[in-house]
C-alpha cells in the first residue's frame, strides 16, 4: 500500500501557495516553482553570474554549479552526461534549451541530412500530440518531400485498460477514449519508416502511453530500417518517474532515441531538456554548431547557446525534491507511489462527478488508476462553449452560451476568481479536431478552437474536508473536494 502524502508538508516547499488564495487547476500549463529553485537562481545571479570555463575563481564556481546541474539532470533521467544536450567545458555539461518546442525544432534540423529525401522515406506522427512534437516533423517532411503517415488512435472501451485498476464509477456521461497502441502503430509502420514521434502522456487526455512496448515495436519490427523514436514527455514528467532512458546493455531496443520535457512544468525553472541516445548521436545527427566546434557532443550538435546558466544550475534543487526513481524516496521524503496515489484520489473525485452527468463528454479514460492516467482531465458540456463553462465556474461572467449562444465572456473581469482552470485546445489542436466530433472527428472550426475544459491537478493540490462546494453558472456545477482553501 502506498504511503500517504503529507500535503501540507508538500505545500510548504512552494512559496506561491501561501501567498495567494488562487487555486491552481492549470498545472499542465506550468507548475508552481519550488522555493529552493528560486533561492538557487537568485544565489547564482547575485554571486556567480559570469561566463563559464574561465580560470578565475568566480568562473570556476559558476562552471562547477553548472556542471552539477547537468549531472543532476543526467542522473534523474538515467542517462550518461553525454546523452543530454550540453556544452563541453571541463566536463560534458548539458545545456538545456529554452523549451521542448525549440529543442525538437533543433533536433529535426540535425536529423535532416541523414534522412534520404523523397516520398520513399516515411515518418509516422500521432494526432494525439501537442504541436511541439508535430510541427517540426511536418516542416522536415515538407522540406525533404517525405511521406507523412498518421498513427491511427485506437478508441478503447470505457472501462479501465488494466485488470488491476478499479472499475470506473457509474456512468451517464459520454466518453471518448483514444489511445496510442502497438497494434494501431503496426498498421502504418513499414521498412521505409525513418522516425516515429508520439507523446508519453497527452496534455488533454491525461492518458499514459506504453512507451516501452512502442519502443520495442519501433526498433524490432523492421530492424534494418533503424527507425528512430521521439517522445514528448512534457505532460508526463510532473506526475510519474522518468523511466531509465539509457540501456546500452539491451541495445536500446526498449528505449526511445529522443526524449524531452520541460522543467517549468516539473516544479523548476523555465527550461527544457532533450535526451538523445549515444547511437543516435553518433550516426544519425549532424551538428548545427559553429564550424570550429568538434560536433562530438550533443551541445555542439543542438544547443545553439540556448541555456540560461542560472536555470541549469538550479536543477539540483528540483531533483533533490523529487524521488530519483520509482522505488526511492527523495530527500524531502516524497515517493512516487504516494504522489500517484494522492493524484489518483483527486482525479477520482472529479471523474465521479463528471461521469454522473448526462450533459458531459469526457475525453480520456474514466479510470483514475495511476497506471492509466495522470490528473489531467478534460471535458465539454452539451450546449455550452468551453470558455463559458470556465467563466461560469469562476463566477466571473459570461452569459452562458446555452443552446449555442455566445455568452460574451471575453474581456470579463476575472480578477476575483480563485479557481484557475482553463479552456482551449492547448496546442493539441489536431487532437481536438479528431475527438470533439467523436471517433470520426468532424468538429467545426469554432468548436475546435474553443476546445475543452481542462482541469490539471498535481500533488500539491488538496481536498476540502468541508464537503461539496457548488458554483453554478446556469447548468455548470463545480466540486469543492478539489479546491484549496
Amino acid at each position: 500500500m502506498a504511503a500517504s502524502l503529507d500535503v501540507e508538508a508538500v505545500r510548504s516547499h512552494f512559496p506561491a501557495l501561501s501567498r495567494t488564495k488562487q487555486v491552481y487547476f492549470d498545472n499542465a500549463g506550468g507548475s508552481q516553482i519550488l522555493g529552493s529553485v528560486v533561492e538557487s537562481i537568485s544565489d547564482y545571479l547575485l554571486n556567480n553570474n559570469v561566463q563559464l570555463g574561465a580560470s578565475y575563481k568566480v568562473a570556476q564556481i559558476s562552471t562547477q554549479k553548472y556542471n552539477e546541474g547537468v549531472a543532476a539532470a543526467a542522473k534523474y533521467v538515467g542517462a550518461r552526461e553525454d546523452e543530454v544536450a550540453g556544452p563541453r567545458l571541463t566536463l560534458p555539461l548539458p545545456v538545456f534549451g529554452s523549451s521542448t518546442t525549440q529543442l525538437f525544432r533543433n533536433l529535426s534540423n540535425s536529423l535532416a541530412p541523414h534522412i534520404p529525401p523523397g516520398p520513399s522515406s516515411e515518418i509516422v506522427l500521432s494526432p494525439l500530440d501537442h504541436e511541439a512534437n508535430l510541427s517540426s516533423w511536418l516542416a522536415l517532411a515538407k522540406s525533404l518531400s517525405l511521406t507523412v503517415k498518421w498513427w491511427p488512435p485506437e478508441f478503447l472501451p470505457t472501462t479501465s485498460s488494466s485488470s488491476s485498476s478499479p472499475p470506473p464509477p457509474s456512468t451517464s456521461a459520454k466518453i471518448i477514449n483514444p489511445h496510442l497502441t502497438v497494434p494501431s502503430l503496426l498498421k502504418v509502420l513499414t521498412p521505409a519508416t525513418k522516425l516515429v514521434a508520439c507523446t508519453h502522456t497527452s496534455n488533454i487526455l491525461g492518458t499514459i502511453t506504453d512507451i516501452r512496448s512502442i519502443a520495442h515495436a519501433v526498433h524490432t519490427t523492421h530492424p534494418s530500417a533503424r527507425t528512430l523514436l521521439c517522445i514528448d514527455a512534457v505532460a508526463y514528467a510532473p506526475h510519474r518517474p522518468i523511466p531509465p532512458l539509457s540501456n546500452p546493455s539491451e541495445g536500446y531496443i526498449s528505449s526511445p532515441d529522443f526524449y524531452a520535457f520541460s522543467f517549468y512544468k516539473l516544479y523548476g525553472p523555465h527550461c527544457a531538456l532533450l535526451y538523445a541516445s549515444r547511437p543516435a548521436q553518433d550516426s544519425r545527427m549532424a551538428s548545427l554548431g559553429h564550424y570550429f566546434k568538434t560536433g562530438q557532443s550533443l551541445e555542439d550538435k543542438l544547443a545553439l547557446a540556448g541555456a540560461s546558466y542560472e536555470l541549469v544550475a538550479s536543477i539540483p534543487a528540483v531533483t533533490a525534491y523529487l524521488p530519483s526513481s520509482a522505488a526511492a524516496a527523495s530527500s524531502s521524503g516524497l515517493s512516487w507511489d504516494a504522489i500517484a496515489a494522492h493524484e489518483s484520489h483527486l482525479s477520482s473525485i472529479l471523474l465521479s462527478y463528471l461521469l454522473a452527468r448526462k450533459d458531459v463528454t469526457l475525453y480520456g479514460s474514466p479510470s483514475s488508476a495511476p497506471e492509466v492516467r495522470v490528473p489531467v482531465i478534460s471535458f465539454r458540456v452539451a450546449g455550452w462553449r468551453s470558455a463559458d463553462v470556465i467563466y461560469g465556474i469562476e463566477g466571473a461572467g459570461g452569459s452562458g452560451g446555452k443552446d449555442g449562444e455566445v455568452g460574451g465572456s471575453e474581456g470579463k473581469d476575472v480578477e476575483g476568481s480563485r479557481y484557475g482552470a482553463r479552456s482551449g485546445h492547448f496546442y493539441s489542436r489536431r487532437l481536438c479536431e479528431r475527438v470533439i466530433g467523436g471517433e470520426e472527428g468532424g468538429g467545426d472550426d469554432a468548436e475546435v478552437e474553443d476546445g475543452v475544459v481542462r482541469v490539471s491537478l498535481c500533488h500539491y493540490n488538496t481536498g476540502d474536508p468541508k464537503g461539496q462546494w457548488v458554483r453554478s453558472a446556469k447548468a455548470v456545477v463545480w466540486t469543492p473536494e478539489l479546491t484549496i482553501w
